[in-house]
Formats: C-alpha cells, sequence, structure tokens
C-alpha cells in the first residue's frame, strides 16, 4: 500500500501547544503605527499579540488535509437497496482537521473513571452514569459471561477498544478529555501552577515560599477550559501572562515574581495560542473523508484509483509479500466464521482486536473499517447529503449558550463539577447590548414561559430536524424509526460483514444506547489554513509588512 503521510507525530507532539504565549517582541501596529506590549515595551501601548504561535495536534491526533469527498462515492451497490438511502453520492468538501490514530481503548476509558473517582470519591452516580454497560456482550445462548466480567478492565484487553460506551457517554469523555488536556500544556508550562509545585504542596499542606502559591488559595474543583478562559479558575503560576493592561498598584499575586514592581499577570486567552480547540466526535462526512484516504492515491488533484474499502483493491486481503492472503481488518468472513481455521487464524482476532492492529490507511488512521463501528456526530436522516450544506456538511446542529449567572459581570453558571450550564441560544445575530440586558434579566421568564413580545422567541436553536424532508425509515405500524436523538455509526465490526467496512455506509443507533460492536475515536477542528504540509509545493509569495518608522 503506497503511504504518504503527511506528518510523523509522537502521541503527545505538543511542542507547538507549549509555545511562548507573550507579546509580539519588537513587532507593531501595522495599521497605527503603535509598537505591541511585550517585556521590553510598556511604553506605547498595552495591547500584545502572540509572535510564537505554531500549530500542532492535541495527544493522540494526527493532521488530515481535507479536500472534495464524493459522499457515498465509494459505496458497494446492492440489489434491492435503494440509492438515496445508505449511498447518495454528492460532492462536498471537508475542512483539514485533526482525527485520533486510533479508536479510544479500555485504557484509556479507566483513566477517566480513575479521575472521576479521586476527583469526586463521594459521588457515586457520577461514576456509576460513566461506566460502559458490559452487559452489551450478555446473549441469551451464547457463553459471553468472561466477557461481562474481564473486557473493560483485565489487562488483557488494555489495548482493545473501549464498547459499550452510548454517543452521549462519548461525547461527555471528549469534553473532560479536552480539559485534562489544556491543564497538561498550561500546567507544563507554567501557566497554571506546576505539577512540582503543586506536589510540594500537597505534601507540606500550606504554601511554597519560592511562588506563595497555596493549596487554599487554588480552585476547590477540577480544571474547566470553559470556566477559565472565562476568568473563573483562577491558579497563575510562575510563567503566567503578564497584564500589561493592569492599573498602577494592581495586586501581583503569588506568580508576579518578588519585588513591588513585577508586572501583574493573567489568565492565558485564546488569543495566546496555548489553549487547544475541543475534542469531540467527528462529522459523518469527516470520518468518511479520513476513512477513505484517497491522499495516497492523489497527484496534482488527480486521484489515479479509487477505493471501496481503506485500502486498495477490489478485495479484503492483502497483497504484500509478507502478509499475503491475510484479511486487512477485524470482522466476519462469513456466518460463523470470525476468526479463520485454528493453526491459521486469518484475521488473529475472536472479538476485537488492539487498536493498533493492521496496517494504517493512507491518513496513518488505524482500525478505520473493522473491529467496531464508530460514533460520528451526525444527527441519522436518510437524506443528510441531498439537503446538508456543500461545505463541511452536518446534521445535528444545537445551539447553545453558557448560561449567565452574573450578567453584569459576565460570569458564567458552573455546575456541582465547576463545568458550564448550558441553554439554548436566544438569537442567531449579535444583539445590541440593550436587548442583551433585557435578556439576561427576563431569561427565566422566557424559558418557563415564553413571551410573544420577547425579541427573541422566533429564533430556532434546534436545527437537527432543518430541511427534513424525507425520512422513509418505518416500522411495521408505519412509525418513524428515526428522532432526533437517533446518532450515526460507521466502520463495520468484528460482527459485520465486508459490506459494512465500506466507508459510505451508515446506520444508526438512539443515543443513550450502547453496543458490543459500537465504539469511537475523537477529532479536532484546525484553524487556519488548511494545507498542511507545504514542502516541495508551488506557493505564492507571502510579503510582510513593513513596520511603519514615524521618523521617515
Amino acid at each position: 500500500m503506497k503511504k504518504r503521510l503527511l506528518y510523523s507525530f509522537s502521541c503527545f507532539a505538543l511542542a507547538a501547544l507549549l509555545s511562548s504565549c507573550g507579546g509580539n517582541k519588537g513587532g507593531a501596529s501595522s495599521k497605527t503605527g503603535i509598537p505591541y506590549a511585550d517585556k521590553n515595551n510598556k511604553t506605547y501601548s498595552s495591547f500584545a499579540v502572540a509572535s510564537k504561535y505554531k500549530r500542532a495536534p492535541g495527544p493522540g491526533l494526527i493532521p488530515i488535509e481535507g479536500g472534495v469527498l464524493v459522499v457515498g462515492g465509494s459505496a458497494i451497490e446492492v440489489a434491492g437497496v435503494e440509492p438515496n438511502i445508505y449511498n447518495y453520492k454528492r460532492q462536498v468538501t471537508v475542512p483539514s482537521f485533526y482525527m485520533d490514530e486510533t479508536e479510544v481503548s479500555n485504557t484509556d476509558w479507566l483513566e477517566y473513571l480513575h479521575w472521576i473517582r479521586t476527583s469526586y470519591p463521594e459521588d457515586r452516580e457520577y461514576y456509576y452514569n460513566e461506566l460502559p454497560d458490559t452487559l452489551v456482550w450478555r446473549r441469551a445462548l451464547s457463553y459471553n459471561e468472561p466477557y461481562v466480567d474481564n473486557y473493560l478492565r483485565h489487562p488483557a484487553y488494555r489495548d482493545y477498544p473501549v464498547v459499550g460506551v452510548s454517543w452521549e457517554q462519548a461525547s461527555r469523555f471528549c469534553e473532560w478529555r479536552t480539559s485534562q488536556a489544556n491543564e497538561y500544556i498550561l500546567r507544563q508550562k507554567g501557566i497554571l501552577t506546576d505539577y512540582k509545585t503543586l506536589a510540594a504542596s500537597n505534601k507540606t499542606g500550606g504554601g511554597n515560599t519560592t511562588t506563595g502559591a497555596t493549596a487554599a488559595a487554588r480552585p476547590d474543583k477540577p480544571f474547566n477550559t470553559d470556566a477559565y478562559l472565562n476568568g473563573q479558575y483562577d491558579d497563575k503560576g510562575k510563567n503566567a501572562p503578564k497584564d500589561y493592561n493592569a492599573k498602577a498598584g494592581a495586586s501581583v499575586g503569588a506568580a508576579g515574581g518578588r519585588g513591588g514592581n513585577a508586572t501583574p499577570t493573567r489568565n492565558a486567552t485564546l488569543e495566546d495560542g496555548v489553549i487547544m480547540q475541543p475534542y469531540r466526535l467527528p462529522t459523518e462526512a469527516e470520518w468518511e473523508y479520513a476513512a477513505l484516504g484517497l491522499i495516497g492515491n492523489t497527484e496534482y488533484e488527480n486521484i489515479s484509483q479509487n477505493k471501496i474499502y481503506p485500502w486498495n483493491g477490489l478485495g479484503v486481503s492483502s497483497a504484500a509479500k509478507k502478509t499475503r492472503g491475510l484479511v486487512q481488518a477485524n470482522f466476519k468472513r462469513a456466518p460463523g466464521d470470525y476468526m479463520g481455521v485454528g493453526g491459521s487464524l486469518n484475521d488473529k482476532a475472536d472479538l476485537t482486536a488492539p487498536v493498533q492492529y493492521y496496517a494504517p490507511n493512507d491518513f496513518g488512521l488505524y482500525n478505520m473499517a473493522g473491529n467496531v463501528n464508530e460514533w460520528v456526530n451526525d444527527v441519522y436522516r436518510t437524506g443528510t447529503f441531498t439537503d446538508a450544506e456543500a461545505f463541511n456538511p452536518y446534521r445535528g446542529n444545537q445551539f447553545q449558550d453558557k448560561q449567565l449567572a452574573d450578567a453584569a459581570n459576565g460570569k458564567i453558571a458552573l455546575d456541582k463539577y465547576g463545568k458550564p450550564i448550558k441553554e439554548n441560544a436566544y438569537s442567531g445575530k449579535k444583539l445590541t447590548w440593550a436587548e442583551k440586558q433585557a435578556l439576561a434579566k427576563r431569561a427565566d421568564s422566557i424559558s418557563k414561559s415564553p413571551d410573544p413580545k420577547a425579541m427573541v422567541t422566533s429564533y430556532q436553536a434546534d436545527e437537527r430536524g432543518y430541511r427534513d424532508r424525507q425520512n422513509k425509515l418505518l416500522n411495521e405500524e408505519g412509525v418513524s424509526l428515526v428522532n432526533d436523538k437517533s446518532r450515526v455509526y460507521k466502520g463495520g465490526s468484528w460482527n459485520d460483514m465486508a459490506y459494512w467496512l465500506n466507508p459510505a455506509t451508515r446506520r444508526f443507533l438512539q443515543q443513550d444506547e450502547a453496543s458490543a460492536e459500537v465504539g469511537f475515536r475523537c477529532a479536532m477542528t484546525m484553524l487556519g489554513a488548511p494545507e498542511i504540509s507545504t514542502a516541495g509545493k508551488r506557493n505564492f509569495k507571502q510579503v510582510k509588512a513593513k513596520p511603519f518608522n514615524p521618523k521617515r
């Protein structure tokens, strides 16, 4: 298989995200000529610009350079199946993004459970709600009880994909992972209290003579990215960004250093470029694009060979010399044949296989066919790709805002775990200041008893059913099998025939249900230019603006 990997990243390729968030040393505005603030320039301006930002994926992710995709274009035509239901073909564009190299494993989920148990030792409900449903292995006429007891926790399955996880649980895992990864970055850089100081403080139970940070002074709830960005998580380390906007005589705090002339510090912001984008489930279009992996067959916009599966060729067997004849994914070859013949096991797996097994596709992603199906973010509709936008198509938008606890000071409401409380968005456009203040005052009354005279009651925040003109999946009574909680999963599993390994196939399950055949992997939005690697490619020369010289 021809490989054309865009990058080679380790699991913790954080160098770019750990870059400095200081001011633009020596830089100046190209429109006003005023120099930007930094430690050497506090005279002209308090406006600082990040100068050392360099894009990189978060832990476990691989960059996927986007482009044109014919959704459903790789689908196998099946007699008797209406094309519009499973494989409607339409050309769309998928922007560049990041995706997990592997499916989320049992070890990854056990780390999540460990965090819950140690962070909230008395909250048994929280821990219970995030436990996978291990009973998905149970069958009336199959002896699967050993998997019920062992599959999640036993070391024999530590690198196997987690299953029994609902779409809702997977989404909450993404939220937790976002805050954990961001906290690690900020503590490693010393923007938050660094781990060494934390350990010393926890041992003594008191302050550290160098920084003055105390365990009591830090927040009593775990780190949350949204709360931190809104200034509601106050923990500043020795390398916290300088606050050039602070008024003279402002409190320096623990991270300000020694001496009365030290510059006060602040929380990092999005403008500093050190906070990662949220982990999330991939959209259906992103997943299909990444699974197909046509970048290995593309040169100068010409696709030399299309694919039915994430590998080249019409069949499922490997043509490589060392693995010739072995099937290239974990799936059911025929009814009752899950792993081949004893003494010559073909796919080397009876149920699931390790998440980093078989050859990766041309993007470097493992198990994009077989092993377990994978949740994607989309709400299921039979006609999604006839109706969705041609750029970054997605069905499932339910627009929400962070609920305000103190409108006057911009404080958001946090739940008992320190996470923002969400509510349906009240408007699809920026409100005037007067409208925003009026809305804040009567938000409760609008949510409980909609006021027909309110300026925002006509806004539709839930777009899951937008342009939902067809839904042909009905039960015997003629009732629709699909609703706004039906979520797409893709990819085929250890219990599926080869047809479902095709990236264009799609099925659905209710978002609060789980299966022994469904797992997931995370994705992340890529910001900025879509091109990942410019080496050896033709490009227009980018000319930097010349700094303004007031003395000329």
